[in-house]
């Protein structure tokens, strides 16, 4: 998988992104089906030396018309298999955490994950967003006819 360091004031966390099976990063795109369920997996390791938690995961797919305009409103184009919120009890240290689910792309495009892990504990005072990945590219094809 596709590493993403990530860094805040307190502790260090390595995030993997797979779609569709296949390691991805902002700078790839993920090429998928439509039709088909896309699998999504995110895997977050804790590499501080203390047990971090709870977290919550959201995906949010949108599409970007590369004019400054972000379309979140694709509830008839793209759809989860199951949820697309997660949630982290904890990870300990040295320990990682994998959050995983599918996608159902309906029509062809181009389309934008954007996942954010938000900290829920109350415990401290941090940020409400403690850090967002960049966003995953994943382009939705027709089928490939034999």
């Amino acid at each position: 998988m596709a590493e993403e360091r990530v860094h805040d004031s307190s502790l260090e966390r390595l995030t993997n992104i797979a779609v569709n099976g296949k390691a991805c990063d902002c700078d790839a795109v993920a090429e998928c089906t439509v039709g088909d369920a896309v699998p999504l997996e995110v895997k977050l390791t804790n590499r501080s030396k203390g047990a971090v938690g709870p977290f919550s995961l959201t995906v949010v797919p949108f599409q970007d018309y590369q004019n400054g305009v972000q379309n979140y409103e694709l509830q008839e184009a793209v759809t989860f298999i199951g949820s697309n919120s997660f949630y982290i009890d904890s990870v300990s240290p040295a320990g990682n955490s994998t959050c995983a689910g599918a996608l159902l792309f309906l029509y062809t495009g181009d389309f934008y994950l954007n996942i954010k892990f938000q900290d829920d504990g109350t415990s401290r005072e941090l940020p409400p967003t403690w850090f967002c990945l960049p966003s995953v590219h994943v382009r939705a094809q027709e089928p490939i006819a034999a």
